[in-house]
C-alpha cells in the first residue's frame, strides 16, 4: 500500500515575517527583493510591530539600494505608510511603533534626505507617498524632523517647489506637510517664505477657484500663509514689499463681486466658502496684531489697497447665514484702524449699506440699499439688533467702535458731543448711546438686555481715562431750573436706573453695564463723585443691595456695588455733599468692613473675572434663557484687577486723609490733615509776627533813647574838640617860631662851611701844582732810560737777525739733502713694489695651477677610493699606485700650505712699506715673491 505524505507544518506569522525579512536582506535579484517587500506589505497593516522590528532597516536600505526602480520604491513607501497607520483592531497597534519608526528615520540625516530626494521624483506616487511619510514622521517626532529637514541640502527648496506640481493630490499633501512644518519655527518660516512660497500659494488659490469657489485646498493655502506670517515680522515685511498685499485685495474684491451674482449655492459649498473667507480674514488680522512691530505700516498698506473698505462691505453685505464671517470682518476692520489716528479719522467717512439683516430686506436682492456712515451703521447694528443668534455680530460691531476711538481723545470727544447734541435736541435716535442709557425702554430689558449693556460699554470706553469727557458728560441734565423743575444730572439718572433695576430684578447684564459705566465715570473724578453723593439715597440703596441675601446677578452685582461704594469713598472729600467722615461711618456701621471686603473678594474670584483672560471671547456660551454668558468688557476687567487692592484698602483709610488727583494738570483733592496742619502753622506764624512787631516797637523806643544819649555825647565831644583845636593852634605858633630860629642858625652854619671850603680848596690847588712839577721831572728821567734801553734792544735784534739768516742757509742745505735721500728711497721703494707686483702675479698664476692640479688629483683620488671600495680583491699594484697618488697629493698640500705662509709674510712686509694691500693683492704679492725666490 502507498503511504499518504503528511501536510507541511503551518508557518506562523512571526516566522513568515522573519523569512521575508531575511530574503529582503540577502536576495540578489531585484525581483526577489520586491516579492519579499510585497509579502511584508501584506502583514504591515495587522502586524506593524513585528514587521518594523524585523524588516524596518532593510526597507529603508531598499529605498537607497533600489531607488532607481519606481515599482520597488512605491511598494516600500506603501509598506512604511501602513506601518505608521495600522488597523485600529490590530493587537500590535500602538503609538510606540510610530515613535520607533520616526526615531529610525530622524536619528540618521541621510534617511530624511533620501525621502526628500523622492519628493522631486518623476513618479507621482513616489512624490505623494514620500510627502505622506514625511508628514507621519513629523507628527511623531516634530522637533527632530524639523531639524533634519532644515539641515538637509535643498530640503525646503524641494518641498516648496512641489507646490507647483501638476497633480492636485501631490500639491495638497505638500501643503499639509508645510502646514505641519511651519507653525512654530521662525527659521523654517523664513526659509519657506524666501523660497517664493507666497507666489506659489496665491497661484494655487487662483487655480482652485479663489475664495468663492475654492475647496479645502484654498483653506489649507490660507492656513499655510497664516503660519508663515504669524509673529514673523521679517516675513510680513517681505510679503508687503513684494507687493502681495495687492493679491489679498484682489481676492477680496473678486469675492465681493462673486457674491452679487451667486445664487442657489449648495450648503456644503457655502460652508466651505465661509471657511475660506474666515481663514482669509484671519490672515489679515495677523498683520495688525496690537503692539507688534510694523503694525502701522501694515495698516497704511491695507488702507491704501482698500482692504478696510472692502472688509466693511463684506461685513455689511446682504448675504444670509454668514454671521461668523461678518463678525470676523468687523473685528478685522477694528484691528486695521486701531491706534492709528489718521485712519481712525478717515474711517468715519466710509459709507456702508443701511440695512444689515434679512428682516429689513426685500426679496429683490438687486435693489441698492441706501448708504449711511459706518459709525451710524455700527451703532445701529450694536444697539438695535435684538436677535440672540447674531450676538457675535453685535459684539464685533462694538469692538470695531472701540477700535475707532481707541487712544484718540479727539475722536472720543467728537463722538460724545454728537451723542449729546442728538440727545438734547429731542430727536428720536434709537442708535444714540445717551438716549439708550438715560431714556431706557423697560419693555426691551427682558427681550434684549444687551442693548443697555452695549451702550454702557461704549460709554465706558468714551469716559475711561478721559477726564474731559467725564466733565462734559456731567453737563447733561434733566429739568429746567428756571421753571422751578428739579435738575437731575446724567450720573444721578443712570444711578437711579441702576437702583430701580436692582429693585425690579432686571437682567444682571443691564445692572452690570450700569455699574461698569459708573465705576469708570467716578474713578479719579471728584465732580462725578460729588454728583453721585448729592442724592443721599444712592449710598443707602447700594448698601441694601449688598446686604440682601440674594439679588439678581448674585455675587457679580453685589461685588460691583461694593466696588462702586469703595471708589466713591476713596475719592470723596470733606466738602462732598455727603462728607467723607460721615460716609465712612455709614460704610463701617451699616455695611461693615467684613461684608465690604467679602463682596469684593467674591467678585474677584468669580469665574467671569478670574478666568476672563483664558476664556475665548468669540466662543459665546449660551445659557438656558438663550442669552450668551457675556457680562464684562476686557478693558473693565483690567481696570478691576489693576485697582482691586487699592479700593479694598480704601475702607481702612482715615476720613481725614483725602486723595490728591491731578486732572488736566490741575490738582484736585488734598489731605485735610495736611490742610489743618498748614492752617495751624499759619496761625503760629501770625502770632510770632505780632510778637515780632511788639519787639520792633520797643526796639524803636530804645533807638530813640540811644539817639538822645548819642547827641549829648556828640555835643561833649564837639566842645572838647574846640578846646583841642585852640591848644593845637597855640602849639603850631610856637612850632613856627622854633623853625624860624633853626633856619637862621642853619644859614650861619652854611656861611662858615663855605669859608672853610674856600681855604681847603686853595691848599689843594697849591699841592696839585707841586705834584705836577714832580711828575714832569719824573717823566723826563723815564724818557731817557727808555731811549737807552731801546738802543740796546735794537743792537741785540741785529745780532739775532744775522744768526737767523745763517741758520736758514744751513736749514736749506739740510732740506735739499733730505729731499734727495727721500727721492732715492722712493725710487727704491717703487722698484721693490714693481718687483713685488710681478712676483704676486706669478704667485697667483702658480696658485691657480696648483689648485687645478689639486682638484684633478682630488678627483682622481676619489675615483681611486671608489674603485678600491668596489674591488677590494684587486692587485696590490693598484693599491700601491693609489698610495703613491695619495702621497703626491699630500706633498702638494704641504706645498700649498707653504705658499700660504709666504703670502702671509709678504702681506706683513708690504704693510711695513706703507702699502694698503687687499686679500687678492696679498696673494699676488706672495706668488711674485715666491717666484722670485725660486728664480734666485
Amino acid at each position: 500500500m502507498f503511504s499518504i505524505a503528511a501536510a507541511p507544518a503551518k508557518q506562523s506569522v512571526s516566522e513568515t515575517i522573519t523569512v521575508l525579512s531575511g530574503r529582503l536582506h540577502s536576495a540578489v535579484l531585484l525581483e526577489d527583493r520586491r516579492a519579499a517587500i510585497l509579502g511584508l506589505r501584506s502583514f504591515a497593516k495587522d502586524f506593524p510591530a513585528s514587521v518594523a522590528s524585523g524588516a524596518l532597516r532593510c526597507l529603508i536600505g531598499s529605498l537607497s539600494k533600489d531607488g532607481d526602480d519606481v515599482d520597488t520604491v512605491k511598494v516600500v513607501l506603501e509598506t512604511l505608510l501602513l506601518l505608521f497607520n495600522p488597523n485600529e483592531n490590530s493587537p500590535e497597534a500602538s503609538d510606540e511603533v510610530s515613535l520607533w519608526l520616526a526615531d529610525e528615520f530622524t536619528q540618521r540625516q541621510e534617511n530624511i534626505t533620501l525621502l526628500l530626494d523622492f519628493v522631486v521624483s518623476t513618479d507621482s506616487y513616489s512624490r505623494l507617498y514620500s510627502l505622506q511619510l514625511l508628514a507621519a514622521i513629523l507628527s511623531a517626532r516634530t522637533e527632530r524632523t524639523e531639524e533634519c529637514i532644515f539641515t538637509a541640502p535643498f530640503g525646503i527648496s524641494r518641498l516648496v517647489a512641489t507646490l507647483a506640481d501638476k497633480k492636485d493630490t501631490v500639491r495638497g499633501e505638500c501643503i499639509s506637510l508645510l502646514i505641519s512644518l511651519t507653525p512654530t519655527s521662525r527659521e523654517l518660516q523664513k526659509l519657506v517664505a524666501f523660497e517664493n512660497a507666497f507666489e506659489h500659494i496665491f497661484a494655487i488659490v487662483a487655480v482652485d477657484g479663489s475664495l468663492s469657489s475654492g475647496g479645502r485646498t484654498v483653506e489649507d493655502c490660507l492656513i499655510l500663509l497664516a503660519n508663515l506670517l504669524r509673529r514673523n515680522v521679517s516675513n510680513q515685511s517681505l510679503f508687503r514689499e513684494s507687493g502681495f498685499v495687492t493679491n489679498l485685495a484682489s481676492l477680496l474684491e473678486d469675492f465681493l463681486k462673486s457674491q452679487i451674482s451667486s445664487e442657489n449655492v449648495a450648503i456644503w459649498a457655502q460652508t466651505q466658502c465661509d471657511r475660506n473667507v474666515y481663514a482669509f480674514l484671519a490672515v489679515l488680522r495677523l498683520f495688525v496684531v496690537p503692539d507688534s512691530a510694523g503694525v502701522a505700516i501694515n495698516q497704511e498698506a491695507f488702507w491704501k489697497h482698500e482692504l478696510v473698505y472692502n472688509t466693511l462691505q463684506l461685513a455689511f453685505s446682504r448675504a444670509e447665514g454668514q454671521i461668523a464671517v461678518k463678525a470676523e470682518a468687523l473685528t478685522t476692520c477694528g484691528d486695521m484702524i486701531r491706534g492709528l489716528k489718521p485712519l481712525q479719522e478717515s474711517f468715519a467717512q466710509l459709507m456702508v449699506p443701511a440695512s444689515l439683516l434679512a428682516d429689513d430686506m426685500t426679496d429683490d436682492t438687486h435693489i441698492e440699499l441706501p448708504k449711511v456712515y459706518v459709525i451710524d451703521g455700527l451703532l445701529d447694528l450694536t444697539l438695535n439688533t435684538c436677535d440672540a443668534q447674531v450676538f457675535g455680530l453685535r459684539f464685533s460691531a462694538c469692538e470695531c467702535l472701540k477700535a475707532y476711538f481707541s487712544n484718540h481723545s479727539e475722536v472720543r470727544s467728537h463722538f460724545l458731543s454728537r451723542a449729546m447734541t442728538g440727545y438734547t435736541s429731542g430727536v428720536d435716535e434709537s442708535a444714540n448711546v445717551l438716549a439708550v442709557l438715560l431714556r431706557p425702554d423697560p419693555t426691551k430689558f427682558a427681550r434684549d438686555p444687551y442693548r443697555q449693556w452695549f451702550a454702557s460699554v461704549i460709554a465706558f470706553h468714551l469716559l475711561h481715562d478721559h477726564a474731559t469727557a467725564k466733565s462734559v458728560l456731567l453737563g447733561v441734565t434733566e429739568g429746567d431750573a428756571s421753571k422751578d423743575e428739579e435738575v437731575v444730572t446724567s450720573i444721578q439718572t443712570i444711578t437711579a436706573h441702576l437702583i430701580s433695576g436692582i429693585s425690579r430684578g432686571d437682567d444682571a447684564r443691564v445692572l452690570v453695564g450700569y455699574l461698569m459705566l459708573l465705576l469708570g465715570w467716578t474713578f479719579e473724578n471728584l465732580d462725578a463723585v460729588n454728583d453721585f453723593l448729592a442724592e443721599g439715597t444712592n449710598v443707602q440703596s447700594l448698601i441694601q443691595a449688598i446686604s440682601q441675601p440674594s439679588i439678581t446677578g448674585g455675587d457679580i452685582v453685589q461685588g460691583l456695588c461694593a466696588l462702586l461704594l469703595g471708589v466713591v469713598y476713596d475719592f470723596s472729600t470733606k466738602d462732598s455733599p455727603l462728607p467723607r467722615s460721615k460716609l465712612h461711618s455709614i460704610l463701617t456701621e451699616r455695611l461693615g468692613r467684613e461684608t465690604f471686603l467679602h463682596s469684593l473678594n467674591q467678585l474677584r474670584i468669580h469665574p467671569l473675572i478670574r478666568d476672563f483672560e483664558v476664556t475665548s471671547q468669540k466662543n459665546f456660551h449660551y445659557r438656558n434663557n438663550g442669552l450668551p454668558n457675556v457680562f464684562f468688557d476686557a478693558a473693565f476687567v483690567n481696570f478691576v484687577k489693576d485697582n482691586y487692592s487699592r479700593i479694598g484698602r480704601s475702607i481702612d483709610r482715615s476720613p481725614e486723609l483725602e486723595i490728591s488727583i491731578i486732572t488736566n494738570g490741575v490738582e484736585k483733592g488734598i489731605s485735610r490733615k495736611l490742610v489743618d496742619s498748614l492752617r495751624h502753622e499759619v496761625e503760629n506764624k501770625q502770632r510770632a509776627m505780632e510778637e515780632m512787631q511788639d519787639k520792633i516797637a520797643s526796639l524803636e523806643e530804645a533807638i530813640c533813647h540811644r539817639e538822645a544819649t548819642n547827641q549829648r555825647a556828640l555835643d561833649e565831644l564837639t566842645r572838647q574838640l574846640n578846646k583841642f583845636k585852640t591848644a593845637f593852634e597855640h602849639a603850631e605858633q610856637t612850632c613856627e617860631d622854633k623853625v624860624r630860629q633853626l633856619l637862621q642858625q642853619q644859614a650861619a652854619t652854611e656861611e662858615e662851611q663855605k669859608r672853610q671850603a674856600s681855604l681847603t680848596q686853595a691848599q689843594v690847588i697849591a699841592r696839585e701844582t707841586k705834584l705836577q712839577k714832580d711828575l714832569i721831572q719824573t717823566q723826563k728821567a723815564a724818557q731817557s732810560e727808555i731811549e737807552r734801553v731801546q738802543f740796546r734792544a735794537e743792537a741785540e735784534e741785529a745780532d739775532l737777525k744775522a744768526s737767523i739768516n745763517r741758520l736758514e742757509v744751513d736749514l736749506m742745505k739740510a732740506s735739499r739733502n733730505r729731499i734727495e735721500e727721500i727721492q732715492d728711497v722712493q725710487k727704491q721703494n717703487d722698484k721693490l713694489l714693481a718687483a713685488e707686483a710681478d712676483k704676486r702675479k706669478e704667485s697667483e698664476a702658480e696658485v691657480e695651477r696648483l689648485k687645478e692640479r689639486i682638484q684633478k688629483l682630488t678627483a682622481n683620488a676619489d675615483e681611486e677610493r671608489a674603485k678600491a671600495r668596489t674591488a677590494e680583491t684587486k692587485s696590490s699594484h693598484e693599491l700601491a699606485a693609489r698610495e703613491t697618488a695619495q702621497a703626491e697629493l699630500d706633498d702638494l698640500l704641504i706645498v700649498f700650505g707653504d705658499l700660504e705662509d709666504k703670502a702671509a709674510r709678504y702681506k706683513a712686509r708690504l704693510r711695513e712699506l706703507g702699502e694698503d694691500v687687499s686679500d687678492g693683492e696679498e696673494e699676488g704679492k706672495i706668488e711674485d715673491e715666491d717666484n722670485g725666490n725660486g728664480d734666485g
